[in-house]
């Protein structure tokens, strides 16, 4: 997924076609277009493009209509906002074509710059795979993959890459055991080691949107590439909060007061504010704003590395006037002071803004020039938030940006205090409930329009339902932490329910945190998912944590958009059980509608059911132990609501959830 200022993009072809401030403009437009439902039909489309640069003097409205039903039988069809661009860019080169000269040459060096950056950023990525998964068992074997072939499309195709690469980006997200690694893979097994991996991408907070399954069998460029930019960028960014490095502190300007401001930023901002805080130190005039047009002439790489490493400094580098050759010094001296080469001069000077960040993010990691000073650091450490809200927060703002909201969430406290983020969430989960008309989009300079907004988020959560006593939108407005987690909490109950009225009220039961519970669901919905040699008794805290890091992968395996840590099921935390129950249920009504909805229900008790497999630990039968404090799970499809009572779980008594 790219990201120009604000306005997201899934098709990287895309986002070397127009300017940042083109994308917010063409954005603008296009949702002037929408109707009450807050859509955008193909039919919507003749009179606002034929006001767009480069139509406005080649095509009439009606010849635009006519051009646009040679693609489309019905031009009620609704059109999305990448769609209507790639349709403008389309109308762009007839009209190129039509009018002759030299212009159409300037679509083909559109095409062949996104054919360069492509093959850029392959380079790049294939070079970090290697650096980083060298060692790895299983994918040794088929390392250091070439640059210049499609080794790396090819070897993406089982999934396997994928999935490792997600737990170099974030250790720990997918338990390996869950992994198919065999050399030959079936399509079933395939097909399960790309819904782990996309499932995965989603809980470490990258944005999957119009990307599928068959997307990565078949190794397409642009949605795999996308897909493993967003994963190493993830990785590179890990450091760039005050919890991993507080020494961060020292690139505020005066005193403590803009420490909160600090921490709400996103890891680029935060990048870039460690930039422009050592060059302003090296008497570099300007400010950086981006990873692109300001670092394309590598001055402000060599300032900053002047003064992060001034022992490696060519003092050719400012003297030389060409900027390919000043580039190729800046990645000299970066190689010297220890920094992987992974990008080329010609990166740097084309300005692709993924791998040039890439590459400060790099020199951060290697030297970040922040001192020691105690009394800054102890100050940061200190600000540490309830360790329940922080699992929280993450947990909601990994669903939100898994939804593709346009604004993508950094935290979840600060950026929905102006509502236009909520509003976007409301839209996905119960679309058309937003008056978008009545709503004001970011960035806000009154108050009181984010009030509106957020009055707009209540009096949609009051229509859908929810328990909103002592909300009102100015809560929102000021941050309150637990007013928006209770409100977030039902919004995503809410999504988790669509098209079932089913709920789970209580999951408070401690024997929960042994695991066996979900995993004996897991394996009812699925009977092959679950692999009971790797199950442990779940008696000691690291066999708990075992099977509880198993549970999310093999949730996740099977198509359970999860978003919660192995501690939360350790510690049997109410909210996120009740969200991994609703998934696995919800995962097997849309999949397995005749087994969740049977009359008598199913059971999901292996030592009342000789027909199923005993599950054993270490290759011994171990069906009574493991089984006996898992409860059988009997679903009424009558029943409106799902009600786990503790109390039968503590009698050791057969649960039916009714």
């Amino acid at each position: 997924m790219s990201r120009s200022e604000g306005v997201t993009v899934s098709d990287r072809a895309l986002q070397n076609q127009f300017m940042p401030i083109e994308f917010r403009n063409l954005k603008t437009k296009f949702v002037s277009v929408k109707n009450e439902d807050g859509k955008v039909k193909v039919g919507d489309l003749p009179p606002l493009m034929v006001k767009l640069k480069g139509l406005s003097s080649a095509f009439t409205e009606d010849e635009i209509k006519q051009k646009l039903g040679e693609s489309y039988d019905d031009m009620s069809n609704e059109i999305d906002f990448e769609t209507f661009l790639r349709e403008y860019l389309n109308l762009q080169g007839q009209a190129k074509e039509k009018s002759g000269g030299q212009k159409n040459s300037s679509s083909v060096l559109k095409t062949s710059s996104a054919t360069t950056l492509v093959e850029s950023e392959k380079a790049t990525y294939v070079r970090h795979i290697n650096i980083y998964l060298a060692d790895d068992p299983f994918l040794k074997q088929f390392l250091p993959l070439d640059p210049a072939s499609n080794d790396l499309f090819n070897l993406a195709k089982d999934g396997v890459l994928l999935c490792k690469l997600i737990n170099v980006a974030v250790s720990g997200t997918i338990d390996e055991r869950a992994i198919n690694t065999k050399k030959v893979l079936n399509l079933w097994e395939r097909n399960e080691n790309h819904t782990l991996a996309l499932n995965s991408a989603k809980a470490i907070g990258c944005t999957v949107v119009n990307i599928g399954t068959q997307d990565l069998v078949e190794g397409r460029p642009t949605l795999l590439l996308g897909l493993i930019s967003q994963i190493i960028k993830i990785q590179l960014l890990a450091d760039l909060n005050l919890k991993k490095t507080p020494q961060l502190v020292e690139v505020l300007d005066d005193g403590n007061g803009d420490i909160e401001e600090l921490m709400a930023l996103a890891p680029e901002k935060v990048l870039l504010k460690w930039m422009n805080f050592h060059l302003k130190k090296g008497g570099y005039e300007k400010t950086v704003t981006n990873f692109s047009s300001d670092v394309k002439d590598a001055k402000a790489y060599a300032f900053l590395l002047n003064v992060l490493a001034p022992e490696y400094c060519n003092p050719l580098t400012l003297d030389t006037k060409h900027a390919t050759e000043r580039a190729k010094l800046v990645l000299d001296h970066a190689e010297r002071m220890g920094c992987k080469r992974y990008l080329s001069p010609e990166d740097i000077v084309e300005g692709w803004t993924n791998l040039n960040l890439a590459f400060v993010a790099q020199i951060f990691h290697e030297r970040n020039g922040l001192s020691v000073d105690s009394k800054k650091i102890s100050f940061a450490e200190r600000i540490t938030d309830d360790v329940q809200l922080s699992r929280d927060e993450r947990c909601f703002r990994l669903w939100m940006n898994s939804l593709g909201v346009e604004n993508y969430v950094n935290n979840v406290f600060e950026d929905v205090r102006n509502g236009w983020v909520l509003l976007e969430v409301l839209d996905k989960v119960a679309p058309g409930s937003v008056n978008w008309k009545h709503a004001t989009k970011p960035p806000i300079k009154f108050p009181f329009r984010k009030v509106e907004n957020c009055n707009q988020v209540v009096m949609i959560g009051e229509m859908l339902k929810f328990s909103i006593v002592n909300l009102g939108g100015n809560d929102i407005v000021q941050g309150n932490k637990k007013l928006i987690i209770a409100f977030l909490w039902q919004l995503m109950r809410k999504i988790k329910s669509t098209g079932r009225s089913r709920q789970i009220e209580s999951f408070k039961d401690k024997s929960l945190s042994s695991g066996l519970f979900f995993l004996e669901l897991l394996s009812a919905v699925e009977p092959r998912v679950v692999n009971w040699n790797l199950v442990t008794k779940g008696e000691s805290d690291e066999e708990k944590k075992l099977n509880a890091t198993y549970i999310i992968s093999v949730a996740r395996k099977i198509g359970c958009s999860i978003f919660l840590l192995p501690e939360d099921i350790m510690e049997v935390n109410q909210k996120m059980m009740l969200t991994l129950t609703a998934s696995i249920m919800y995962w097997c009504l849309q999949n397995s509608p005749e087994e969740c909805e049977t009359s008598n229900g199913y059971s999901s008790t292996y030592a009342s059911d000789a027909s199923s497999p005993a599950p054993s630990v270490n290759g011994e039968d171990e069906s009574s132990s493991l089984c006996s404090e898992v409860p059988s799970l009997t679903i009424d499809d009558a029943a409106p609501d799902i009600m786990v009572s503790s109390s039968q779980f503590e009698n050791g008594e057969n649960t039916t959830v009714e």
